[in-house]
């Protein structure tokens, strides 16, 4: 997709956003949007265009690092449940509960068992979630071999980019087949009727990050907000002050630009 049309769809995109986010405000209502994929799907990226123009006082991104020596004696849910939203927020999860069926699974940091009755218990608990008033959107980014290396080249290359590949990354590239079979183990287990897997073709990630967007808005059941008009009052000169004067002699940033 070209850039200039990307853009001025993302924008149109964007002020749907900051319209739901209005509703979610006003009706109190508690969103969690699970963002999973490969390793270079586009995650990331779309997270960042969807938070870009609203607030991140009802927008929070959730991306937990590895658990603590505490979190791993509690009950594997528990630091999850702890991020879930209250009233009037949206949660973004850049990975989440399914690092079980994922990662954690393929890379031998959780038994065979405790992934088994992860898959067993998952529909239960998010049927849980979703009686008790949450609205939850499953994403899974899906992303070909060959443009995965293209971008893994891509951030090998680029400077700006290497923080984005870690040990993790190029170890998962060696493992595309046993990431493909537990994704469709994850599929299996957990694409229930109450919280369905909606997946997002992303080799063209501009492409896919509208259309995602797009599904979203359309499973919220925002209305159009009332704009009331905002007046910009005239300084109060009563209490006139010299601002220029009271910042003379400060530390002020060199302006090399």
């Amino acid at each position: 997709m070209k850039r200039k049309r990307y853009e001025k769809e993302l924008f149109r995109l964007q002020i749907e956003l900051c319209r739901m986010q209005n509703w979610v405000k006003r009706s109190k209502a508690k969103l969690v949007v699970i963002f999973e994929g490969r390793d270079a799907a586009g995650k990331g990226g779309i997270i960042a265009r969807i938070t870009r123009r609203v607030s991140p006082r009802v927008f929070r991104v959730v991306a937990l690092p590895k658990p603590t020596d505490r979190e791993r004696t509690q009950l594997y849910m528990q630091r999850y449940i702890s991020q879930l939203p209250a009233g009037g927020e949206v949660v973004l999860f850049d990975r989440s509960w399914y690092n079980r069926a994922g990662v954690e699974a393929v890379m031998g940091f959780c038994t065979e068992d405790q992934t088994r009755r992860f898959l067993e218990q998952v529909p239960t608990f998010e049927r849980w979630l979703v009686s008790g008033g949450i609205m939850l959107l499953k994403y899974w980014l899906e992303v070909s071999s060959g443009e995965q290396e293209k971008r893994f080249r891509s951030r090998m290359s680029d400077p700006t980019k290497h923080w984005k590949l870690s040990p993790m990354d190029v170890e998962a590239r060696s493992r595309w087949f046993a990431y493909s079979r537990a994704r469709d183990r994850m599929f299996d287990a957990s694409d229930t009727e109450h919280a369905p897997w909606n997946i997002v073709k992303t080799d063209d990630k501009r492409r896919g990050w509208l259309n995602c967007i797009t599904h979203l808005l359309s499973h919220v059941p925002y209305d159009e907000p009332d704009w009331k008009p905002i007046h910009l009052p005239e300084r109060d000169m009563s209490d006139a002050y010299d601002d220029k004067a009271a910042m003379k002699g400060r530390r002020y940033v060199p302006e090399v630009f």
